[in-house]
């Protein structure tokens, strides 16, 4: 008898279930979560014929190893990696048929750090506030996986995309991130803006789904003493007492009290999840919309 499921063999560092996340509950304190290359992710759901919202799995830095119990359609896009079945090489940003039992290996990242992993059908864990995500921040939806983790799968909706091998983008070798001012950044000095917008920054080995650390110039307040804790966005750039700029990614808290200089383009958003430890960060100001 079939058995749509799938055996985690390989967790590795960091694997979890994302989907589009459980936005609309900041209100209560749950932060958005999802796949933090949304692009990645809605493709490699896109090549297996599922809708763009399926849960899939992201992996950080070092890949999983997966055995499917009935045959699957599997694709795996986001960070560039070697894709192996049953030792045999096999097709990364494409379709590929996974036989039941078989071994899918899905290796390091080359370039970038967190792949996708769709499988026809949908990684289907009990939903939580609308979502599938694990969020690291609250503790809600699933757990990250566990080596022997067995996770059931959906039916499939679709034919998996004919296609050879999508394009997709390079993973960055300098994270430009546009930036708009506000709405604490009068709380820093004019010389901290200048420095901000003009001098290099790198992504820091402390970055994780909450929030990417930077290492760099440290940005000079014009104020002392602390801000009460007030709303958090996707993207805002808050300032903690060492002066170093932390972006707020998919898990970030929804109140803080140290102060934002600015929000980051939600666009710009997928090339940080993809920007490793020691790639440059370039923050480039512009106008807000009105």
């Amino acid at each position: 008898m079939s058995d749509p499921a799938l055996a985690v063999v390989r967790a590795g560092a960091l694997t979890t279930v994302q989907d589009e996340g459980r936005p609309g509950h900041a209100h209560l304190g749950v932060p958005r979560s999802g796949a933090l290359d949304a692009p990645a992710a809605a493709l490699v759901n896109r090549l297996v014929g599922n809708p763009r919202g399926a849960a899939v799995l992201e992996t950080t830095l070092d890949g999983c190893a997966l055995r499917p119990r009935s045959e699957v359609t599997v694709a795996v896009a986001g960070a560039h990696c070697s894709v192996r079945l049953d030792g045999r090489p096999a097709a990364w940003g494409a379709p590929v048929r996974v036989p039941a039992g078989s071994l899918l290996e899905v290796g390091a990242a080359v370039r970038g750090v967190r792949g996708y992993v769709g499988v026809a059908g949908g990684v289907a864990v009990e939903p939580v506030l609308g979502s599938r995500s694990t969020d690291l921040l609250s503790g809600l939806g699933p757990s990250p996986l566990r080596d022997g983790t067995v996770l059931p799968l959906g039916r499939p909706a679709a034919a998996p995309g004919r296609v050879d091998v999508a394009p997709q983008p390079r993973p960055p070798a300098e994270l430009v991130l546009r930036i708009a001012l506000g709405p604490r950044d009068d709380w820093f000095t004019a010389t901290a803006l200048r420095v901000l917008a003009s001098r290099p920054y790198r992504v820091s080995s402390a970055s994780n789904r909450i929030g990417l650390r930077t290492e760099g110039p440290a940005l000079e307040r014009a104020r002392p003493g602390e801000l009460p804790s007030e709303g958090m966005v996707l993207g805002a750039v808050q300032v903690p007492p060492d002066g170093r700029p932390v972006v707020f990614l998919a898990d970030h808290p929804t109140t803080g009290g140290y102060p934002v200089i600015g929000v980051v383009h939600v666009a710009d958003l997928a090339a940080a999840a993809q920007a490793a430890p020691g790639v440059p960060v370039r923050f480039v100001p512009v106008r807000r919309r009105r």
